[in-house]
């Protein structure tokens, strides 16, 4: 444990997706704009080990960090707006947990005591949360325990907090409840009930909350009366009372915060001088409300009912669209449903293209006439991952004339298979096998990726096949180029066509590095290019 790191703890109550990430991460976003180093990690209850095979329709993305964790879309909020890069130690679930110490057990680690849930459970989850401040020497460690206070599944993890709370100085840890206050249209009122009620299951599992952050999800302000109200049945101050109140951004939360002196109550309360500086975050906001330039963008995927499923990708042109003075519209297509007949009606007005990653074969055809259509039309493209896969097999079939040219992910009995699996890859294992975290891509000199990035990219990957090395001089012949290439093992990271104004696809996730104050290259080359040609 870091001798002087201070701990942040951020819970919810009344219901879940009140967004205690992005309360969690403003308030990094804060004290990092203060001069504090800030580490972030979120426990999760549920028992998956990981999110790693978990069903993007159930859970959303899946994050990936700079040393190969599979992560909860969370750890992309903290990256966005505290400008850190987090580690496979920022996040764990209860599965893992459990799964550690039944391991220990079995091992003989306990020496035959009974294993139970406090002390043993308790311990594991605390070590995990010293863990951060052991391995990054930080000001500040915040943690987000997931779901809602009184869940059975997160006991656990308030018990563990709680403990910590009386092993630390009273002034190295504090609590934030993100928690509902509900206003009934019928009545015209606010009703704090159920604030109280979450406030005080927080008390019965020994916690005093020191920030309560009032979530209201409606365009009413909230009167002082009410803020006094909660304050004096929750034993809180009413300074202490921060109300969460929707806002054009996310990235206006930290603002939001700020006007309302969290960071005093944080000072007062830990004994540390804070003296935020937020210009970056006023810039970008006053940017966002002066943008002039309206730019669809058509995302076809297989999972945009859910669109958490894509929310780094989402989030990716929304920040470029900021800094590039654009109002970002995104027009969901769901892929499964994409055909040659109704695709022009589909995607005629887009003014950009956006294939993103994804597994298996649901969808896949539909992707394939997307990146035909953009190739076209001359209509600016960006390929993510699959996204780079599915415009290599369109490009086989109909500019190289290879007709059934496929990935051996989705047709082993192709002939031409441009997409192939990692070698020594076990095609029948899921986990484990992908091609996860950070490498290097050296940039081919001349192309639009140098232009974009310079001669090297550094990205995170997500993936288990690859592009067959077999097709590059034919790729390459008919003006498809190979703009990115990973040196050690020559695997091939980005192609363009060169005929086209902006048709790029990486097999990489260019996503994970986008920051709200440095737009990933790709996505500002892909908005810049789309803008230059309205």
């Amino acid at each position: 444990m870091g001798k002087q790191t201070k701990y942040i703890f951020i819970t919810g109550g009344v219901v879940s997706g009140l967004g205690k990430g992005i309360a969690g991460s403003s308030i990094g976003t804060i004290l990092k704009s203060a001069g504090k180093s800030v580490f972030m990690q979120k426990q999760d209850p549920y028992l998956n080990v990981d999110p790693g095979t978990m069903n993007p329709v159930e859970h959303g993305e899946v994050y990936v960090t700079a040393d190969g964790g599979e992560t909860d879309l969370d750890l992309g909020h903290y990256e966005r707006f505290i400008d850190t890069n987090l580690t496979k130690t920022s996040s764990f679930s209860a599965g893992k947990i459990y799964w550690e110490v039944i391991n220990d057990e079995r091992k003989g680690k306990y020496k035959g005591q009974t294993v139970q849930t406090i002390p043993h459970i308790t311990e594991k989850i605390i070590e995990k949360i010293y863990a951060c401040s052991n391995n990054n020497e930080v000001d500040f460690v915040i943690v987000e325990i997931g779901g809602t206070i009184g869940d059975i599944e997160s006991q656990p993890f308030i018990e563990a907090i709680r403990q910590i709370k009386s092993r630390l100085p009273e002034e190295n840890t504090l609590f934030v409840h993100v928690a509902l206050l509900t206003y009934l249209n019928v009545t015209g009122e606010f009703k704090t009930k159920p604030i109280q009620h979450s406030v005080k299951e927080m008390l019965s599992h020994g916690i005093q909350p020191d920030i309560l952050v009032a979530r209201c999800d409606v365009d009413a302000p909230v009167p002082p009366n009410i803020t006094r109200k909660i304050s004096n049945l929750c034993n809180l101050k009413p300074e202490e009372v921060i109300i969460g109140a929707n806002e054009a951004s996310i990235y206006d939360v930290p603002l939001a915060l700020h006007r309302q002196n969290i960071h005093e109550v944080i000072s007062e309360k830990m004994n540390v001088n804070l003296k935020p500086n937020l210009k970056d975050w006023i810039e970008a906001s006053e940017k966002k409300k002066n943008s002039t330039n309206k730019v669809t963008i058509s995302l076809v995927g297989k999972y945009v009912d859910l669109q958490d499923a894509y929310l780094s990708v989402s989030e990716s042109l929304k920040i470029s669209g900021i800094w590039n003075s654009a109002q970002i519209k995104i027009n969901w297509i769901n892929s499964r449903k994409l055909t040659a007949t109704n695709i022009d009606e589909q995607l005629s007005g887009s003014d950009g293209i956006l294939v993103p990653g994804g597994f298996g074969i649901d969808g896949v055809e539909g992707k394939v006439l997307a990146a035909g259509y953009a190739r076209e039309n001359k209509i600016p493209y960006l390929g993510i991952c699959l996204g780079m896969q599915i415009a290599c097999i369109e490009f086989a079939r109909n500019v190289l004339g290879h007709k059934d040219a496929n990935s051996s992910e989705f047709d082993l009995d192709s002939q031409n298979q441009v997409i192939h699996l990692i070698e020594g890859n076990n095609k029948d294992q899921l986990g484990g096998t992908l091609r996860l975290g950070e490498y290097e891509t050296t940039i081919v000199k001349g192309t639009k990726a140098e232009k974009l990035y310079g001669s090297k990219a550094i990205e995170r990957h997500r993936h288990r096949y690859e592009f067959n090395n077999k097709y590059r001089d034919e790729f390459e012949s008919a003006g498809m180029k190979i703009s990115g290439v990973y040196k050690k093992d020559d695997l091939v990271e980005i192609v363009e066509i060169t005929d086209h104004p902006f048709f790029i696809a990486a097999q990489y996730h260019p996503e994970f590095t986008s920051r709200l104050s440095k737009p990933n290259p790709l996505f500002d080359g892909f908005i810049k290019a789309i803008i230059s040609i309205k």
